[in-house]
């Protein structure tokens, strides 16, 4: 199971800085799984909508990861539904949302699928400007109170729910127990911390190992956004607004991600490939990300065993202050090009949406749920060898239910990209907090038209 998770593609959930989407060249490949176990790798376009009553078309992305996903799900509904499939466009996720667009732009969306799968942090821009594409999946039957409260905002736009929740972004901290031994910690003593404790303790790993506690790509705002959301804050006001150099939460995770640069706490990097290999080769004592992280982490089989996981430090004194948070992720969508949208529905609902077998089996690509009744499952509560022989599956279930929503909205990555620019020029230029904050604020101003 841990082999496989080392493996995953990074694009899988994410990779990149930001945990939450692959890019590249619109590759496609067609699948179809269900009781035929049909393939045809010969497609040369996307697969729209289709009439088959007993065919649902799907794109996403990444084969080992998305795609046996939807595969799997087809898989399992099939056997109380006999003859049902799906037919699989492999499209990437930067891709998916070009053709949405171009859909819209020619008023024609008979070129849409039945149902396709959108990064959680994109969806509000694309439920918010094209609400045509999207099916109302409110009154459909889907139990939302069983997902995490925060992953559900993603595809909730004016109380109205337009997806279903797939993988599990919980973000989660993971330290190597060898390192913290050295400084006379465990793990328990970075478990419920706040940021202030960590820092300190931060520096006394430092002093007695020598390598900083954590790491991260120079200029990635995936540690801010965390913090940002640990407290249910958000870049925006609830009517929209950009929210950035006034921000409390935003100020607050900068000047202590800031200092920890200065105390040689936190490690910058230039580049994915340098992130990645600090976490491997013993470099940093630790990581903090989202979940998807582990199969970075468990990428060194020698390592086996000193690794645990716990939640992530919180900051005191701003919002709701937890010590949890969420980073990256992706949800389905029912489009409404969809000629058979109730078995779609039902389709979604009765895997995604209710089937323990399902996240049982995904559990070993690396998709974690958000699903919290999988939590409760025998494989979910399995000692992890790797991590301490700790339940990290069921722990991390449990961590994402205790995530704090936040809003996103249509202008998110425009936001994330301008406290990417202001916290590059805090560190390495040595602009103050308060003029970078302010240029940022004035950046998203400017693209929202405002």
């Amino acid at each position: 199971m841990l082999a496989s998770m080392m493996v995953v593609s990074l694009a899988a959930c994410g990779g990149g800085d930001d945990g939450s989407g692959s890019t590249g060249g619109d590759t496609k490949k067609e699948e179809t799984t269900g009781t035929d176990e049909k393939k045809d790798d010969a497609a040369d376009d996307a697969v729209a909508a289709t009439d088959d009553e007993n065919t649902l078309t799907v794109w996403c992305w990444d084969p080992n990861f998305n795609i046996y996903a939807i595969n799997k799900a087809a898989e399992i509904y099939a056997k109380d539904h006999e003859g049902f499939n799906v037919k699989v466009t492999e499209i990437q996720s930067d891709d998916i949302e070009t053709k949405l667009t171009t859909a819209m732009s020619a008023g024609d969306l008979s070129t849409l699928p039945d149902i396709f799968l959108m990064q959680d942090n994109s969806f509000q821009k694309y439920a918010t400007n094209y609400p045509d594409i999207f099916v109302d999946l409110t009154d459909k039957g889907i139990d939302y109170t069983q997902f995490s409260e925060a992953k559900v905002a993603y595809s909730t736009l004016d109380g109205k729910n337009y997806g279903v929740p797939f993988d599990n972004g919980a973000a989660i901290s993971c330290y190597r127990t060898d390192m913290l031994e050295q400084a006379g910690y465990t793990v328990d003593d970075f478990t419920d911390i706040t940021w202030d404790d960590f820092m300190e303790k931060a520096k006394v790993v430092k002093e007695k190992t020598g390598q900083p506690l954590l790491t991260q790509q120079a200029g990635s705002t995936d540690i801010i956004m965390m913090m940002i959301q640990s407290v249910g804050a958000s870049c925006f006001t609830e009517d929209g607004k950009a929210n950035i150099v006034d921000n409390e939460a935003v100020k607050k995770a900068v000047e202590i991600y800031s200092q920890m640069v200065k105390d040689g706490t936190l490690l910058e990097v230039t580049d994915w490939d340098q992130y990645v290999a600090s976490i491997n080769n013993g470099t940093v004592a630790g990581v903090i990300n989202g979940c998807w992280i582990m199969a970075t982490v468990t990428a060194q089989e020698d390592q086996s065993g000193k690794w645990a996981v716990t939640n992530m430090p919180k900051m005191e004194g701003v919002g709701e202050a937890s010590n949890y948070s969420n980073n990256g992720g992706s949800s389905w969508a029912v489009t409404s090009n969809c000629k058979k949208p109730d078995v779609a529905v039902d389709f979604l609902k009765s895997t995604f949406g209710g089937s323990t077998e399902l996240y049982d089996d995904l559990i070993a690509k690396g998709a974690l749920a958000t699903w919290a009744p999988a939590g409760d499952s025998d494989v979910y509560n399995q000692e992890v060898p790797f991590f301490s022989n700790d339940k990290v599956y069921a722990k991390i279930v449990d961590f994402a239910t205790k995530t704090p929503s936040n809003v996103t909205g249509p202008f998110y990555y425009d936001a994330r990209d301008a406290i990417g620019v202001a916290l590059s020029q805090i560190t390495q230029q040595g602009i103050d907090i308060g003029t970078a904050l302010q240029e940022a604020q004035d950046t998203v101003d400017f693209t929202m038209g405002g």
